[in-house]
């Protein structure tokens, strides 16, 4: 992977034939030749991109979160409008979400619901001068595949870097934390984290461990989890 200090206005090698280009860059015609096009970065930090350079994003410690399409995120219902629903997501904007917008969901058979609910979900829409869209299932399957409604659990809020931290399958916690008792989550690029364990003491233990690992907090490597663990049991 990638890690190369970018700062605002650079241009990135970011190529792709499936390019999709996350938080920090921008894709803009060039001056030279408004036919063709490179992509720019918008805010300083380290450049990423995926295995297969085919997703690159900006890295940085940006305290608020700016929606990008496809990427899931956490939100907490505030109002119900008509046939939808305004979603807190973290950002400047609330975000909307259709009550159609969920798997199998038809005018007379739809989700209910009520102001507090959690729900976890996709951007679908993600533009400067347009309050963020949001969807509660899959882009390509139209299948909720997690989607949708988070009943119970915890939420923990993060950093923005610690929840790509999480979504890496080769970071520690996680699989750590599920070999000593199951556990359930879900995790929004938005700063925010949902947990649901069988046992109050264990959702506390995941959200205690989550903020001790996060780079803005300890940044506890896995040895050092496994013995603060130990403590928790003690």
């Amino acid at each position: 992977m990638a890690s190369e200090l970018v700062f605002p206005g650079e241009t990135v090698p970011a190529k792709h034939v499936n390019l999709k280009l996350g938080p920090g860059l921008l894709q803009q015609a060039t001056l030279s030749n408004p036919s063709e096009s490179s992509v720019v970065s918008t805010k300083a930090g380290l450049l990423q991109h995926s295995a297969n350079r085919s997703k690159w994003w900006v890295d940085s410690n940006a305290r608020r979160y700016v929606p990008v399409p496809q990427e899931s995120v956490i939100g907490v219902v505030t109002q119900r409008l008509g046939e939808g629903y305004r979603v807190d997501i973290g950002e400047a904007h609330q975000a909307s979400l259709d009550a159609l917008a969920f798997e199998g969901a038809t005018k007379r058979n739809r989700p209910n619901l009520k102001v507090g609910s959690l729900v976890y979900a996709r951007v679908s829409l993600a533009h400067k001068d347009m309050e963020p869209e949001l969807e509660c299932f899959d882009a390509q399957t139209r299948k909720a595949e997690g989607f949708g409604e988070l009943k119970g659990g915890f939420v923990v809020r993060c950093s923005l870097k610690m929840c790509r931290q999480l979504l890496d399958s080769k970071h520690f916690l996680l699989p750590l934390l599920g070999g000593k008792f199951p556990l359930e989550s879900a995790i929004g690029m938005n700063g925010r984290v949902w947990i649901s364990a069988k046992e109050p003491k264990q959702i506390i233990a995941v959200a205690r461990c989550i903020e001790a690992v996060d780079p803005d907090g300890g940044g506890m490597d896995a040895v050092e989890v496994k013995a603060f663990l130990e403590t928790l049991d003690a």
